[in-house]
């Protein structure tokens, strides 16, 4: 949830570090602070809010050094404050440690290091990291990491200078990201990928119990015990030009016009000679055959799509579905065993809840699929296979192309069930994957016009409560349209099936309450016209997403968006357009920060 950067080279660390924090401030924070080895002593400046206000302090005092590390912070232990902002130091000030994660036992060893003579300046767990390496250093930085590493309990990256090393960066993590992009004469720590794309695409993904040595010529990783290893090494398709606006007001705006080029790259190779082709699954037909169960776990928008893959696996491959959100996976004894996948879907491959989860499977001998975003991600280490979303890289922290190459994948992966078990003929599949192949049209045809949006932003950017309704395939697509309006525009909204209106979120109708229903053909159609006719009766306005050439949804609607017909099985991408930009149009209007909303994180790595 918090950035790291680090630097070592050629360069001036403090432009590098600030660089780099500005590409990782989608992921959410409320201070900022480097540290930099600048002549023999450790220059450390740190600023509340937003990185601005740390670039202002650097100006007006210039730091001058090579190597360096540099942090955005997410509260967790302690209030925002400069004091509480890292990089946080020892008593002798010579060395400096930055950390994104939870330490669960920092009270005990904070008590400990204060019974030894310690003083301890901030109200966080990171700090007590920085005395621990001070009281087991004799010389040797990664020797006194590895020792101060093996007293913690939790969650950590970590990134740490030393005034008697002033050439190294150390690096350690367990259950958090942290990678290190290998330049020429140059490397650069960071916790996310999009922090060293504008010097390097070849990385290496520190593993959990590794410690990295940096220097501009080397990296050397070892394992807990001191023993060299070979790390994994990437290369990273993505480049700059893919992590940044491109010509776009928001990369939110960006990454919704992204979406048909990222589902055609997600679906790319996934037909051959008329069978699905799906050979990361990590699972023989005869192993798919046995399977009598599917449990998908998940958060946020990811929870979302795995509701639409229930109900095409269910319907395809006829096989009972269970989705929960990750974090009640692990803490309800899930009926889980070697006849159950479980598909794990998670954005960053970096989600403590669905890790958590994953893990728990596994102890009960199910098969884990991963679906994500991220190659290399610690999701992907921990699965029997992968299905990735080849959707590039997204920096909006409310999920847009993300959310629909997921629906995607997992289409195909129902898809791929339906053909090994037989329970679709082959003629059908292709059938549905010729459809498949179209939706990216599609949308390309929803975003031609969008006078429709504007001037429904226009009428409803000031209510504070919406109501979102669909049935069917309906239901998950009114979820992440809620979801999407409440993330950007804190405007209240929640979504029901529209059959539930009358068990209670009906007594919340009003003129006041406009409700945006799902309303696009498919067998449940007339039932959805009946629950609006009923919220209409009550005074509520009603916004409306249908199908093309349906004029009766007209006569019942205030507003409708229009999307071109496809098969109710394959309805949810297109329908959700229309929500990601109406939610869009409304947050702008009313001056919200639609790519770094407050209080969320793009990626939630604690638990």
């Amino acid at each position: 949830m918090c950035g790291i950067v680090g630097y070592t080279g050629v360069r001036q660390a403090s432009d590098v570090l600030l660089g780099g924090l500005a590409r990782l401030e989608y992921r959410g924070y409320d201070s900022a602070g480097i540290a930099v080895i600048d002549n023999g002593k450790v220059n450390i400046t740190r600023r509340v809010g937003k990185l601005v206000n740390l670039a202002e302090a650097l100006a007006g005092r210039p730091v001058v050094g090579q190597v360096g590390i540099g942090h955005t912070r997410w509260a967790t232990h302690g209030r925002p404050s400069e004091e509480n902002a890292h990089p946080h130091k020892d008593c002798t000030g010579r060395i400096a440690v930055v950390h994104n994660g939870i330490i669960e036992n920092y009270s005990q060893l904070r008590e400990e290091l204060a019974q030894n003579g310690h003083i301890l300046r901030s109200e966080t767990d990171t700090e007590v990291v920085a005395h621990l390496v001070e009281a087991y250093y004799q010389g040797d930085l990664a020797e006194a990491m590895a020792k101060a590493i093996a007293r913690l309990h939790g969650a950590y990256a970590l990134g740490c200078v030393h005034l008697d090393e002033p050439n190294v960066l150390v690096a350690a993590r367990q259950d958090s990201p942290l990678i290190i992009g290998i330049g020429e004469g140059e490397n650069i720590l960071a916790s996310d990928i999009c922090a060293v794309l504008e010097y390097t695409r070849d990385v290496i993904v520190l593993s959990d119990g590794q410690i990295a040595t940096i220097t501009s010529e080397d990296v050397v990783v070892t394992n807990g015990s001191g023993v060299r290893v070979e790390p994994e090494r990437l290369y990273v398709e993505w480049d700059l030009e893919a992590a940044e606006k491109g010509g776009f007001e928001d990369f939110m705006l960006k990454e919704i016009y992204e979406q048909p080029k990222a589902i055609r790259q997600t679906l790319s190779g996934r037909m051959s000679e008329g069978e699905i082709s799906m050979p990361e699954l990590g699972m023989t037909d005869q192993q798919v055959v046995a399977v009598d169960r599917v449990f998908i776990i998940a958060c946020g928008t990811s929870y979302h799509a795995g509701i639409v893959a229930k109900l095409l696996i269910e319907k395809w491959a006829r096989l009972p579905v269970e989705v929960q959100v990750s974090s009640e996976f692990r803490y309800s004894d899930p009926i889980v065993d070697e006849q159950t996948i479980v598909v794990a879907i998670t954005q960053s491959g970096e989600t403590a809840d669905t890790l958590a989860g994953v893990r728990e499977a596994r102890e009960r001998g199910a098969k884990v699929i991963a679906v994500t975003n991220v190659v290399g991600s610690r999701i992907t280490r921990e699965s029997d296979g992968v299905l990735y979303t080849h959707a590039g890289p997204e920096v909006g922290v409310a999920a847009t192309k993300t959310f629909t190459s997921q629906i995607a994948v997992l289409t195909v992966f129902a898809l791929k069930l339906a053909q090994v078990k037989g329970t679709l003929s082959s003629e059908r599949v292709e059938a549905l994957w010729l459809e498949l192949s179209n939706i990216p049209d599609i949308i390309e045809a929803i975003l031609e016009d969008l006078s429709a949006i504007e001037e429904c932003a226009a009428a409803y950017n000031g209510v504070y409560s919406t109501l979102f309704l669909g049935r069917g395939m309906g239901v998950p697509v009114a979820m992440e349209g809620a979801l999407k309006l409440k993330e950007i525009s804190y405007i209240h909204a929640e979504a029901y099936p529209a059959g539930e209106m009358k068990h209670g979120p009906i007594a919340l109708i009003s003129d006041e309450v406009p409700v945006v229903a799902v309303a696009t053909q498919g067998h449940t159609y007339e039932k959805v016209v009946s629950n609006v006719e009923e919220v209409r009766a009550r005074g509520a306005e009603v916004i409306a997403v249908a199908t093309h050439g349906d004029s009766e949804i007209a006569k019942h609607a205030e507003h409708v968006f229009y999307i071109p017909a496809t098969s109710e099985v394959l309805s949810a991408i297109p329908a959700i357009i229309p929500m990601q930009l109406l939610s869009y149009r409304i947050a702008k209007m009313r001056g919200c920060n639609v790519d770094q909303p407050r209080n969320l994180a793009k990626s939630v790595t604690v638990e």
